[in-house]
């Protein structure tokens, strides 16, 4: 099935493609895309209701997120994130469990690769929405994850921060497959706490650099 032009920017700004403060501009999307301008600016609106597009005069940019933003989606995230863990735990089936397992053990290859990494951890997650069989949390995930990509560094590119997450990881894996309900929560809030953590200290590293 053809993605039409929503997806299409919404899929170029996950992919980086797009970054925070990046001007799209209509024409060039429609070329980049091999749409016609209609489309492109019915979904640049649409883009811009859901605030992942901000005006700057008269141009659209990829919004960024400030500080407090950051905050209060990590505090969503993680609850949510703890939930789908929880519902995982408790209701999928063996073979869930077993691509889970694959996953964190097939990610290992990517560690000293950030953006591999990062793709790798998109798609763990998104194993454990699914296997939460809840489709109104797998519909707020996404949300919550599509205003992820506003965020313009991933934590998973601190030093060492990928081999600590993978163990993240495998500790979420093992309450799922274990039952245990709380276990897998608890793990998977502490997972989101430390990635947020680590993120607060590579802004706090970045300011510093851009100051001297």
């Amino acid at each position: 099935m053809q993605k039409d032009a929503y997806t299409l920017i919404l899929e170029a700004i996950d992919a980086g493609v797009y970054r925070p403060g990046d001007r799209l501009v209509e024409s060039e999307l429609a070329e980049r895309f091999g749409v016609s301008r209609t489309p492109v600016r019915e979904a640049l609106q649409r883009l811009e209701t859901q605030s992942m597009l901000a005006r700057d005069g008269r141009s659209l940019i990829v919004a960024s997120l400030d500080h407090n933003q950051l905050a209060e989606l990590y505090v969503v995230r993680a609850e949510l994130e703890a939930l789908a863990a929880r519902l995982a735990a408790k209701h999928a089936a063996p073979e869930e469990v077993r691509v889970l397992q694959d996953m964190v053990e097939e990610d290992r290859k990517h560690i000293g690769d950030p953006v591999a990494l990062s793709r790798a951890n998109k798609r763990f997650h998104k194993q454990i929405h699914l296997a939460s069989h809840n489709r109104y949390l797998v519909q707020q995930l996404d949300l919550v994850h599509r205003t992820m990509a506003l965020v313009a560094t991933t934590s998973l590119a601190a030093e060492g921060r990928g081999a600590t997450a993978l163990a993240e990881h495998q500790a979420i894996v093992d309450a799922i497959r274990n039952g245990d309900e709380d276990g897998a929560a608890t793990a998977l809030r502490a997972h989101i706490s430390k990635a947020f953590e680590t993120r607060l200290k590579l802004d706090a590293a970045s300011g510093r650099q851009r100051r001297n």
